[in-house]
């Protein structure tokens, strides 16, 4: 841990040259050489050679009759994404923030990354005891609720990828993640903490693709089998406003 702190905090000069580049295009969205050499300070060969690694990578765009440079897809690309992940924060934030307060339990959003999973956003509950978790955690997509919800509507390459290293367990695995897609939520109990049970849902995008899992999680004391009944009606109903809601932000508007 250490070690990755320490390299972390080491910067390579020559991306930091090149940043310096992408920001001159912050305030206009073209320029020539020239200008950019005046406002970076760099000599005009490594810019040169820095404009052109950013061109052959997308991130800018020569134009061949000034020669002035503009930004390219790629930084269009990357400002959507950032569009797109504080849209969702924006929008999710109010949904889990009521689900906890419905629930007395913690509301969490999770996102697939590789197979691990992420808490992307987090709600605390109302109880005093309550299990721990913070936003930008990252856990095992081997076991929990919201896991099984990641899987079983998330890509098929994850599932593939998890069925693969299941071995002797890959039969159980598959007849889970047939029941998750068969009731569209996920329940577990005790499979990450003896006493933690969660349920989860599937939150999807306008194109319906999966966006992550809504869940919560609790002791099994404040979530046995007839709570969990009832809780499983509010987080389904929860993930399919948060579901509505992205849909109509995302959703492409009609040609006039």
């Amino acid at each position: 841990m250490g070690q990755r702190t320490k390299e972390a905090g080491r910067h390579v000069d020559a991306v930091l040259r090149a940043l310096d580049i992408l920001d001159c295009f912050q305030e206009k969205s073209e320029m020539p050489v020239k200008e950019i050499i005046d406002r970076t300070g760099i000599t005009r060969s490594r810019a040169m050679r820095l404009l052109g690694t950013l061109e052959a990578c997308g991130y800018l765009i020569e134009n061949a009759d000034t020669h002035h440079y503009h930004p390219g897809i790629k930084l269009a690309l990357l400002g959507r994404s950032f569009e797109n992940y504080n849209n969702l924060k924006v929008i999710a934030r109010p949904v889990l923030r009521k689900l906890a307060m419905e629930t007395g339990e913690s509301a969490t959003f999770y996102i697939a990354d590789g197979i691990e999973r992420v808490a992307l956003f987090r709600e605390e509950g109302t109880h005093a005891i309550r299990f721990s978790v913070r936003e930008g955690q990252r856990m095992p997509m081997n076991a929990g609720a919201s896991a099984k919800v990641l899987i079983a509507f998330g890509s098929p390459d994850l599932l593939k990828q998890m069925v693969a290293n299941a071995d002797s367990e890959k039969d159980t695995l598959i007849r889970r993640i047939e029941q998750v897609r068969e009731h569209g939520y996920a329940i577990s109990k005790g499979e990450n903490i003896p006493d933690a049970h969660a349920i989860a849902a599937p939150v999807f995008s306008f194109k319906g693709s999966l966006s992550g899992a809504l869940g919560i999680a609790g002791p099994a004391s404040r979530l046995d089998d007839h709570k969990i009944e009832k809780r499983v009606k509010l987080i389904v109903k929860a993930a399919d406003i948060l579901s509505r809601r992205l849909g109509e932000h995302q959703a492409p508007e009609e040609s006039l």
